[in-house]
């Protein structure tokens, strides 16, 4: 099996603790769980192998979540971003012969921080509420993703900006992921990175998430709830920090 993998036995057993711990956090935050695992295993896989990974076990953890995310979700507000990110991604892919992908990614990680860190500090960004601000963080979302590979962030902070219940911002992210997940799919088999290692390594590591998942949404309760968007921002501070110091060091 380890063979197949191209992994050591101590490789796979470090990314399934990896992928158990985003499981966890993705089951009750409803994001985070490729940024985790981008930032967590680069030292075992260069990030293009990780890519494919991460679609498995992000459909893995929408799989257990879609039919909460279903039914707590603002669709329109899932959709729409849906739709600003599809067509933000070729622009950003396009830029990137342009721009530098170090540089392009230092800029969007350290606007997500001042925003993130300004929503935490109960600073209202109403223009993030919105129906342009809808379309637009949609477009910038796919552009963050052409560029940097951070599109899921830009998303969830639009989300957490908007002042819903915790439970349909949480909702609104699953029913997004989910249906860009679906998408990204064309464009990973299109370039040829969907490969039968990659699909071997997301099969075996997608019990590990789901284990997490299933913890993660029992920790999602009432009485949590409250803390749900401060924990999501103090999440996104983290991840964007952790991946600007990994993109400058």
């Amino acid at each position: 099996m380890l063979s197949t993998l191209a992994l050591t036995q101590s490789d796979l057993t470090l990314l399934m603790f990896i992928a158990f711990a985003a499981g966890l956090v993705r089951g009750f935050s409803g994001f985070a769980l490729s940024a985790m695992v981008m930032a967590s295993a680069i030292a075992i896989l260069p990030p293009e192998a990780l890519i494919p990974i991460c679609w498995w076990l992000e459909m893995t953890a929408s799989a257990l979540m879609m039919r909460g995310g279903w039914k707590d979700a603002d669709r329109g507000v899932a959709i729409g971003l849906v739709v600003g990110s599809t067509i933000g991604v070729p622009f950003g892919l396009a830029l990137t012969q342009a721009v530098s992908v170090e540089t392009s990614k230092i800029i969007a990680l350290c606007i997500l921080l001042i925003l993130a860190t300004s929503q935490l500090a109960k600073i209202r960004l109403r223009f993030l509420a919105t129906r342009p601000g809808l379309y637009g963080s949609g477009f910038m979302a796919g552009l963050a993703t052409g560029l940097a590979a951070v599109g899921g962030m830009v998303v969830a902070l639009y989300v957490l900006a908007r002042e819903a219940p915790a439970r349909q911002m949480r909702g609104s992210l699953v029913l997004f992921l989910f249906v860009s997940s679906l998408t990204s799919l064309i464009t990973l088999l299109w370039f040829g990175v969907m490969d039968w290692t990659a699909t071997a390594r997301g099969l075996i590591l997608a019990p590990a998430v789901a284990l997490g998942v299933l913890l993660g949404q029992r920790l999602f309760t009432p009485k949590l709830e409250p803390f749900y968007k401060p924990f999501c921002l103090v999440l996104l501070i983290a991840l964007a920090g952790l991946s600007l110091i990994r993109t400058v060091t």
